[in-house]
């Protein structure tokens, strides 16, 4: 398994692995980052069984955080559990993107519309777009991504909203990741996500919306186009 955690000189060379004090939750929480990473970058391709002792002696941790960890990767879409296979990495095909690209794009433009016309803040959007630009891997561009659209709907005023919205992001960074292995269109995308900012920025909420809109039939299109996931 050599090669799958290519950072892991920096997660070992950490605070939580060097006999410092640490809390288990910040131990997790460097485990579940290590273990999403590997996926997003597809050093763990989906359908990979993911062993919690083979991961633990990678990570040179216990068992404890790394079940801990494929259990919450499962709840956001990651990891799918199996009683008889056990864990492995989602396999990611056009239906599960047609159903969480159809999702949202029912409710992420509305949720854009009204964090522009409540006036919210913006700025997370646009350090996230520089995040994406200086980004090392898909992984890293993936997950910036992903923050840049949660700070499009952050501010539209529902919990609820924004919550069910949340639900879909690692789901949508995974189909991002695997789209553009195939077909790195990252560029073309980060052009559209700073016409969109500059539109909600400028408070023209319909703008916005539409211009979210055709983004994101755009990135469907394109992979349909390329042959599909």
């Amino acid at each position: 398994m050599y090669g799958i955690f290519h950072f892991m000189s920096e997660v070992i060379a950490s605070p939580v692995f060097s006999g410092q004090p640490r809390s288990l939750s910040s131990r997790g929480t460097v485990v579940l980052e290590a273990i999403k990473h590997a996926i997003l970058t597809g050093a763990l391709p989906p359908g990979r069984q993911l062993v919690e002792t083979e991961l633990a002696q990678q990570l040179g941790v216990s068992k404890t955080p790394v079940r801990e960890a494929l259990k919450t990767l499962a709840g956001a879409g990651l990891v799918t559990m199996s009683e008889y296979k056990g864990a492995t990495v989602r396999t990611v095909d056009d239906a599960l993107m047609e159903w969480v690209y159809d999702l949202r794009l029912l409710l992420e433009p509305e949720a854009l519309t009204r964090t522009v016309e409540r006036g919210a803040d913006l700025s997370p959007a646009a350090e996230a777009l520089g995040r994406a630009d200086a980004a090392a891997d898909r992984a890293d561009r993936s997950l910036a991504n992903r923050d840049f659209h949660r700070a499009l709907y952050a501010g539209c005023g529902n919990p609820l909203l924004v919550s069910t919205l949340d639900s879909l992001r690692d789901q949508t960074a995974l189909i991002s990741a695997a789209a553009w292995s195939r077909v790195p269109t990252w560029e073309e995308e980060a052009a559209e996500h700073r016409e969109i900012l500059a539109a909600a920025q400028e408070g023209t909420a319909a703008e916005a919306a539409g211009l979210l809109r055709a983004h994101v039939c755009r990135f469907v299109e394109r992979v349909r186009e390329s042959g599909g996931l």
